[in-house]
């Protein structure tokens, strides 16, 4: 996976309370980089996914959390998260994601989260609607609406 398979990058600086004894980033922080990331991309383009939820009532569960080492992240280095909607289903979003060193072009881990659009109130998937299929489709050329 390289940079050019993303459009969106949010930027972070490892702390040291991120790091292991061994000197990398602990394997769970990673999710919450990807987290963080999918959180901006939306922010990105122009979706307040916070203030729908609280509006409609549906929001998304993660039901699906991958995540490849393909090398060592370090205490300090400044890295670019990038996040991609790879496919849009019926009821779920499947998101691609890389971690850059700033400037590189290579992964140094890659990641896949799965959403799935849910009723808060019966914990039931429901459609995502084509408002929102249509945001993303805008910098995700390759999603049909």
């Amino acid at each position: 996976m390289s940079r050019d398979n993303f459009w969106f990058f949010h930027p972070f600086r490892v702390r040291y309370s991120e790091i292991d004894g061994q000197g990398v980033v602990f394997n769970a922080h990673y999710l919450t980089y990807f987290d963080t990331t999918i959180t901006e991309y939306f922010r990105a383009l122009g979706f307040d996914q916070y203030a729908d939820a609280q509006a409609s009532g549906i929001d998304f569960h993660v039901v699906k959390s991958v995540i490849e080492y393909k090398a060592p992240v370090r205490f300090d280095w400044e890295l670019d998260v990038g996040a991609r909607v790879a496919r849009i289903g019926n009821s779920s979003l499947v998101f691609e994601l890389g971690i850059f060193q700033k400037g590189g072009t290579d992964a140094l881990v890659t990641g896949e989260i799965v959403w799935v659009y849910t009723n808060q109130q019966t914990h039931r998937p429901v459609t995502i609607p084509a408002s929102m299929r249509a945001l993303i489709a805008t910098r995700e050329r390759h999603l049909s609406v």
